[in-house]
């Protein structure tokens, strides 16, 4: 359940950063950790982005190294280069050059000339002469393409482009986008194609045959310099994709390419025969009536299905549901991260004792749970002041377990559950909530309670220190971090979206720089993915993210008279926000639900119509054909169970042919039905 954030504190302090804690301990003082001889209030200082390229020309990210040094536009360069060859012919005394030779008319026969040789006068003995190559001209031509204008050099002209001298000035984007909306190239995409000239290794003769001084020389070396940068600027900037994903790959497919050029391979096998049964289902605990009591988190390892319970994590054998291992816990698990590390392990939020009904001990209870041992490894709280702070949500990146809440948060290893960091409260800031996996993203929240904006920042897991920042509009106040590498947040911009999903717009982040890469509106009436930001921030379903791309499932349509109902998911580029013409259909009475990627597919759930049971696909990121993993029984009882575990509010997994769904919150059930807490189904091949 969600409960509305406290308002701040009645002396609104400076914006803090993330600082060094004390001496680890079990109670944690929030407001306990000492300053540090850096300043301690904002993101590290970057400076201002170089002015955009004009159109056509390319948008090249920053390096690591720094600024890449051809900021300026390439065309300036060039006039700067002609002019300075000018100069250094102007300081010259040449020698009289022969006149050129009036060409004769179109069909006129070319009566015979002396041929001298290439860039020496008529009167030099010409060097051996190459034979041209099949269409090459007889004669060198004078060539004014890279930084050889056939005429003097031209004053500037204004462009009526976007990021051009004399163009009409661009009104800033409230939300940090450079252009208009839905027109913003692509993080380290040019805005249109952009062509070097192919170079040959030896310049062409400047016109009228004379020799290349050694001025001249040097302007040409330093233009194929700028071309030579450029063309590794934009190299450097598609390898690195943006937060880290490999780029489009020649044939068209997308991120993590294979041999073939299509996207990266899944681990997922394609059983020979998908048909599934039902192989367990785990009884529904007992509370007391007219009660429910959260019962958030499920997990997978090689050998366990793991889910919480009321006051307990148990692990179950993956295939028959045998209880393997048991961790008992004072009160009932109030959230659960959805990641793990590399070594199975968890993190949970939890309440120190069992509460009255229809109350709450409060949730200040930390703990690590080791999945593979199945064992609890450490227990931590923190303090503000004198109080134990509750948490909202709990997350896990690299080693970390991150927890976050409207009055505080926390970061400990994993391992040991030493204090890493701990993010100021002393003012009108704090961490909301974070999201976890391959980076640690923090949502911060700032400024007045009822005008509060929303700092997205990109954070060292051990040491707290911010990478990267990306500040929202004041209009927002929630947002859900759909991924975090590449970094995509969800919000709900002006309560525009009208249908409780808390999404109306995509906002795709380079977690590099902190820049918006560009927005994606998704109106509610439209696509069905939600996010729950309020309390946590890394609750969303109904979408993945992968290949450089957002998929999201579409809302359900009518397909026929009969009333039956369908849906897609559709796909949208993470660097354009525009949509790639992907489409995979659900068919008449199903609904897609996007779950995970595997590699470069989409791993979906397919909720079943009343007469057919549930099926699992796995969506080609590339061709977008749909392969049939598993596909339930449409036995009465199985159809039963499974319709109970709508995708909308259950947990689902799917792994190596077993999908297993489950409730988040236990209840004494109505008419004697109690249901149940989890179910399993498996194919057989």
């Amino acid at each position: 359940m969600t409960q509305p954030p406290p308002p701040p504190p009645n002396q609104p302090p400076q914006q803090g950063a993330f600082g060094p804690p004390e001496q680890p301990q079990d109670a944690v003082p929030q407001d306990g950790v000492p300053q540090g001889p850096a300043p301690e209030g904002a993101p590290p200082f970057r400076p201002p982005a170089p002015p955009p390229a004009p159109p056509g020309g390319p948008r090249l990210s920053q390096s690591p190294e720094g600024p890449l040094p051809h900021q300026a536009p390439v065309a300036d360069q060039l006039r700067k280069n002609a002019q300075a060859a000018q100069a250094a012919q102007a300081a010259q005394a040449p020698q009289p050059q022969p006149q050129p030779q009036p060409q004769p008319g179109h069909g006129q026969p070319t009566p015979p000339q002396p041929q001298p040789g290439y860039g020496y006068p008529a009167t030099a003995p010409p060097p051996p002469q190459p034979q041209p190559g099949y269409g090459y001209p007889g004669a060198p031509q004078p060539q004014p393409g890279y930084g050889y204008p056939a005429a003097p050099p031209q004053p500037p002209q204004p462009q009526p482009g976007y990021g051009y001298p004399g163009a009409a000035p661009q009104q800033p984007s409230p939300y940090g986008a450079p252009a208009p909306y839905g027109q913003q190239p692509g993080y380290g995409h040019p805005g249109q194609p952009m062509t070097v000239p192919m170079q040959s290794h030896a310049p062409a003769a400047p016109a009228g045959g004379r020799r290349m001084n050694a001025s001249m020389v040097i302007i040409v070396a330093a233009v194929a310099a700028i071309a030579l940068i450029i063309g590794g600027g934009v190299w450097y900037a598609k390898s690195s994709g943006g937060g880290g994903q490999d780029g489009p790959t020649a044939s068209g497919g997308t991120g993590g390419g294979d041999d073939k050029g299509g996207v990266a391979q899944g681990s997922e096998k394609v059983p020979s025969d998908p048909g599934a049964k039902a192989l367990f289902q785990l009884p529904m605990p007992t509370v007391a009536k007219d009660d429910s009591v959260a019962v958030d988190g499920s997990w997978l390892t090689d050998k366990a299905y793991v889910k919480s319970g009321v006051a307990e994590i148990v692990g179950y054998d993956r295939d028959k549901g045998t209880e393997l291992w048991s961790v008992k816990l004072p009160g009932p698990v109030c959230a659960a991260s959805r990641q793990t590390d590399d070594d199975g392990r968890t993190a949970i939020v939890f309440q120190p004792k069992m509460p009255p009904k229809d109350s709450t001990a409060g949730c200040t209870q930390v703990a690590a749970i080791d999945l593979n041992a199945g064992t609890r490894l450490w227990t931590k709280t923190v303090t503000s002041g004198d109080a134990l702070i509750d948490f909202d949500n709990v997350t896990v990146s690299a080693h970390t377990v991150a927890v976050g809440s409207t009055d505080g948060g926390a970061a400990f290893d994993i391992t040991s559950g030493k204090v890493l960091w701990s993010p100021k409260t002393s003012d009108t800031c704090y961490d909301a909530g974070y999201g976890g996996g391959a980076k640690l993203v923090a949502v911060r929240k700032c400024g007045a309670y009822d005008a509060p904006q929303l700092h997205i920042q990109t954070i060292d897991p051990v040491s707290g220190k911010v990478l990267s920042e990306y500040k929202m509009a004041t209009d927002i106040e929630y947002a859900g971090v759909v991924s975090t590498d590449p970094l995509v947040v969800a919000a709900d911009v002006g309560d525009s979206a009208g249908d409780g999903s808390g999404i109306s717009d995509f906002f795709s982040i380079d977690n590099r720089t902190g820049e918006l890469r560009t927005r994606i509106s998704a109106p509610g009436d439209a696509y069905a993915a939600e996010c729950d930001s309020i309390d946590t921030p890394e609750a969303c379903t109904g979408l993945t993210v992968g290949n450089d791309r957002l998929y999201v499932a579409t809302e359900e349509r009518d397909d026929n008279a009969d009333g039956a109902r369908s849906n897609s998911i559709v796909a949208f580029d993470l660097a354009t926000g525009k949509q790639t013409g992907q489409r995979a259909d659900s068919g008449t009475g199903y609904t897609l639900f996007p779950l995970r990627m595997d590699g470069g597919n989409v791993i979906a759930y397919k909720e079943p119509p009343y007469d057919k049971g549930g099926q699992v696909v796995s969506i080609d990121g590339g061709s977008f054909k749909e392969t049939t993993l598993l596909e339930n029984t449409d036995s009465e009882d199985a159809r039963e169970t499974e319709s109970d575990m709508s995708p909308e509010y259950s947990e689902i997994l799917y792994s190596q042919g077993r999908l297993y769904l489950a409730d988040t919150y236990a209840d004494a059930g109505s008419g004697g039905d109690k249901g149940y807490l989890a179910i399993a189904f498996g194919t057989s091949g």
